[in-house]
């Protein structure tokens, strides 16, 4: 015969699980205060960086060239690259999903994103002055990400 959990069993489940979620909250808000540091001053010039962001599992990996110039971006360059099949990401990648109409419609979209991300954040000091567009959400991680890295040489 089972015994039944006992009060304190639980009691103690419930305590690892709420501090668990607490600790969690407050490590993704001292990330978020650190990404949008106010005192950081970058340097002009033209610098590069490279990321897959969060998608590591993925071939993708993320490009950027851009220039700041006074506090400001400018020229900016943005391409993702397939390392598996040694292409660019663009409007004829799609070619990959016939028959797949999501898969489709999501490289539309994040094709759009990799076109519009750049243009968005011409003329502002940070990248938190830009959004996500609708759908192209995997774009844009890897649009911030890699301009993280070019302004790791820019500090």
């Amino acid at each position: 015969m089972k015994k039944p959990l006992t009060p304190f069993v639980i009691a103690l489940l419930l305590t690892i699980i709420i501090s668990t979620s607490i600790s969690s909250g407050q490590d993704n808000k001292l990330t978020d205060k650190a990404l949008k540091d106010s005192s950081v001053t970058y340097k002009d010039g033209t610098y590069e960086g490279k990321s897959r962001a969060k998608y590591i599992y993925e071939p993708f990996w993320g490009s950027v060239q851009l220039t700041l110039n006074e506090g400001k971006f400018t020229d900016i360059h943005f391409v993702i690259r397939d390392s598996s099949l040694h292409e660019t990401f663009n409007e004829n990648y799609e070619k990959h999903f016939v028959g797949n109409d999501e898969y489709i419609q999501q490289s539309r979209n994040d094709w759009k994103g990799v076109q519009t991300y750049p243009k968005r954040l011409e003329g502002k000091p940070d990248t938190d002055k830009i959004d996500a567009i609708s759908g192209a959400t995997w774009s844009y991680n890897i649009f911030r990400a890699s301009v993280k890295e070019a302004l790791k040489n820019a500090k």
